[in-house]
């Protein structure tokens, strides 16, 4: 089993996540309600939408992560899959996004809501 299907099928197991197509084209994601918490783009790359905030404020924690990419001014955060305990930072990281659903909220209404994941960046550039 590749490891991003063993992240999805963990992830669906939680109540309120469901799956589907991601909003980028990627064929899957979880979302809560209408907001995409996770795309995976391939069987080893999933990235995780926290808040531009979230992101600055843990930046130095994400930044000693060899598993991660983050992308300046976006609060999409890549994960690279490789092993057993990458799998546990995207899930850890799922359910920081989880609690900083009201953050994203409060972005969106501030006008920030148009935060494409890294692939709709780089098709749209």
């Amino acid at each position: 089993m590749n490891s991003a299907r063993h992240a999805r099928e963990q992830l669906m197991s939680w109540p309120g996540l469901t799956g589907g197509r991601a909003s980028c084209g990627s064929e899957y994601c979880v979302r809560t309600g209408a907001q995409e918490i996770v795309h995976f783009h391939s069987e080893q790359e999933a990235e995780v939408h926290l808040s531009r905030t979230m992101v600055t404020k843990l930046l130095p924690a994400l930044s000693e992560s060899t598993a991660l990419r983050v992308h300046n001014g976006s609060g999409w955060v890549t994960v690279r899959l490789d092993c057993r305990t990458d799998i546990d930072l995207l899930i850890t990281l799922v359910s920081a996004a989880l609690q900083a659903g009201p953050a994203v909220a409060a972005e969106e209404l501030s006008g920030l809501a148009a935060d494409p994941c890294t692939h709709q960046r780089q098709y749209a550039a």
